[in-house]
């Protein structure tokens, strides 16, 4: 289960934002909820008209100069890129817009195998073709090593990159990176591509014309892809980008828009979800360079061939990340401390490094912490991808422990990192001593509702209204609201059990609910409870008729107290790393005989049942940590099975008897507690 936040947004501005921006109650709810306090600050927030002038760039004045310098004296540029979406869209920008100027220009996108950013091997490989110049985009930021490499050759170096620095800079003509502690530019958080953007304009003196026709499209892809924050000039640069794709003739994206089975405008969503993981794959599976000429292709036919060979790219990634799922279920199941740890760190081999992101943002999701998944390939090197939530930050966190590191980077939510050879324990340890120095308590995972809704306020009217705050994405979540005290009338299954659909009463009225990824099993109420949910609200159009979609995000029975719950888990936790606890709270762990054979008699035989049943269903009587305690207990002493991949409790068939008492776990409980 996650962790609930719920704003309260204020009544009085919810009304002045209403009757001043003409908005409906439910999306005047949604900006109170999100800090707006008056119609002045929605206005300039949702109404960007213009992108700020891209010299106000640090160093972006120098790039130009040399850029143009290189263009006119005929020197070759070579554009250097990145192999996931936002690299090959910003690829794509500038060699376009060089080939356009019929300027002296190349491209080089490492694969995946050559590792992110700038390195050795492809340097000499462009500097054999002949370029003097070498453009990055997405990646240069950290090329300290590879910078005094490049000008060794008798090269130069424009660096364009959103990523973070470190201390020090690298050698180049230019570095432009909002980023930078010394640039004052008045919006940080675009892409690769957003900058690739800027810089076409700063090529055009300043002027956003061309750089928006021609460019704006690929930019709302990357921007999207990349998960960067979906406000101020970003929101412009999605708005503008997605309203070309929905008229575009770039055969590219409507050979995409076919294999992926768009028949209606496009959005972020079928952006994020289903354009943009086609265009990744080229990166992860293939060569990242089928996708950059894929959007170089002016040829439907060609195109579409292109777009097809993505989308098989694309169910291989999946069943590569399910593969590797099944892999870190197993190993979670054979070692359940992985998943008790603060930080979970997980290292395979053989898995496909293309995924290992990917894989590390389900695990994350799964179990509610920050994940840093890593794969050891043939050669030993073990490269890795992290993911992370809250206040914790991928990038200190590999900062913190960088002397494992063959290197390292990214930013606060997500990041890459290579491991020295024989230092993957020693990572482990540091990951850990990060995580308990810097979080005493670790972030919960965490889902947030923009204000608590009644049944009257779920209307096709009030949803239509909500498009005013789209495009969705990072920083713009699309709207989640908690509904209150909902009967469950019927839970029935869909897609053979994968997913869930209700029929639920609000307050009298009659409606219906889809849960997608929660088979009717899975779910933590059953027929006839109350419960509370967080939801997405939609329209289902069919046969010219519109109707109401409620997408359920989570769900729980009324009255469910969430801090003792997570707070049990969070004391239960500790105790198995071994960490020091009051002496207390080793007293109020100890379960008696009584509590072990009700929890053991409410076990089913055969199906199982998960330990949030348990709890939630029968035993609110009997504290969350207790509870994981005897289960641990009886699984110690081989009464139960428990596969901590899904969280599943079984009986185990044995004739054996056992003493409760002499689990490890309550023998460890009573020394600590000094019984």
């Amino acid at each position: 289960m996650k962790n609930w936040v719920v704003n309260n947004p204020d009544g009085d501005i919810i009304r002045n934002i209403e009757k001043k921006c003409i908005v409906s109650p439910l999306t005047a709810t949604v900006l109170t909820a999100r800090g707006f306090r008056t119609p002045e600050e929605v206005f300039d927030s949702i109404n960007i008209k213009e992108l700020s002038d891209p010299f106000l760039i640090m160093d972006m004045d120098k790039a130009v100069d040399i850029i143009n310098e290189y263009i006119s004296s005929r020197k070759k540029i070579c554009v250097y890129g990145d192999y996931d979406c936002d690299g090959i869209m910003s690829t794509v920008i500038m060699y376009s817009y060089f080939m356009g100027l019929d300027a002296e220009a190349m491209y080089y996108i490492p694969q995946r195998s050559e590792g992110y950013g700038l390195n050795r091997q492809a340097i000499d490989y462009i500097h054999s073709q002949g370029a003097e110049l070498i453009l990055t985009v997405d990646n240069g930021i950290s090329a300290i090593e590879e910078a005094e490499y490049i000008y060794s050759l008798g090269m130069k170096l424009v660096i364009t990159d959103h990523h973070q620095p470190g201390e020090t800079l690298p050698r180049a003509e230019a570095v432009v990176d909002p980023h930078r502690h010394d640039c004052t530019s008045p919006f940080k958080y675009m892409c690769g591509a957003g900058l690739a953007l800027k810089l076409v304009a700063g090529l055009e003196g300043g002027n956003y014309v061309i750089a928006l026709e021609q460019f704006a499209d690929l930019a709302a892809v990357a921007t999207i892809a990349d998960v960067v924050s979906l406000t101020g000039e970003n929101r412009y640069i999605v708005n503008h980008g997605i309203s070309l794709i929905n008229r575009t003739d770039r055969p590219a994206l409507i050979a995409l828009k076919k294999v992926c089975n768009i028949r209606k405008d496009i959005d972020s969503d079928s952006i994020g979800y289903r354009i943009a993981p086609r265009i990744n794959a080229s990166g992860r599976f293939g060569n990242p360079e089928q996708a950059l000429k894929l959007f170089m292709c002016d040829d439907y036919e060609n195109a579409l061939i292109i777009a097809q060979e993505l989308d098989e790219l694309n169910t291989k990634r999946r069943q590569e990340e399910n593969l590797i799922i099944s892999d870190i279920y197993r190993m979670i199941d054979e070692k359940p401390e992985i998943i008790r740890e603060r930080v979970i760190f997980i290292c395979g081999k053989g898995w496909h490094h293309g995924v290992v992101g990917i894989v590390a943002s389900r695990i994350e999701e799964r179990y509610g912490k920050p994940c840093f998944i890593a794969t050891e390939t043939e050669d030993g090197e073990i490269r890795g991808s992290a993911r992370a939530f809250g206040d914790f930050s991928v990038f200190d966190a590999l900062t913190y422990t960088s002397d494992t590191l063959e290197k390292f980077g990214g930013h606060k939510s997500a990041g890459g990192f290579t491991i020295k050879q024989g230092m993957t324990e020693d990572f482990r340890n540091l990951l850990e001593r990060y995580a308990l120095e810097n979080h005493k308590q670790m972030p919960r995972y965490t889902i947030q509702a923009d204000a608590v809704i009644t049944a009257d306020m779920i209307n096709i009217k009030n949803i239509e209204d909500l498009s005013v705050l789209e495009p969705y994405g990072e920083d713009n979540e699309k709207p989640c609201f908690l509904v209150q005290n909902v009967r469950i009338n019927e839970i029935m299954p869909l897609s053979e059990g994968k997913h869930s659909k209700l029929r639920i009463e609000i307050e009298k009225h009659r409606l219906e609910a889809l849960a997608f990824f929660m088979s009717p099993e899975s779910l933590t109420v059953q027929t006839g409870d109350l419960c509370d949910m967080i939801v997405t609200l939609g329209i289902n159009e069919f046969n010219g008729n519109m109707s109401v979609n409620i997408f359920i995000q989570d769900i729980r029975p009324h009255g469910f107290n969430q801090n003792k719950y997570f707070s049990a888990i969070e004391i239960f936790e500790s105790f198995t790393r071994g960490e020091d606890l009051p002496e207390n709270y080793y007293h109020g762990m100890i379960p008696d005989r009584k509590e072990a054979v009700k929890i053991y008699t409410a076990i089913p035989s055969g199906a199982g049942i998960s330990s949030d049943k348990l709890y939630l269903k029968s035993f609110k009587e009997i504290n969350y940590c207790k509870l994981n305690v005897i289960v641990e207990a009886f699984r110690q002493l081989g009464i139960v099975t428990v596969s901590f991949a899904d969280n599943v409790i079984k009986k185990a068939v044995t004739t054996k008897k056992s003493d409760f008492c002499s689990a490890p776990v309550i023998i460890v409980l009573k020394k600590k507690s000094g019984k």
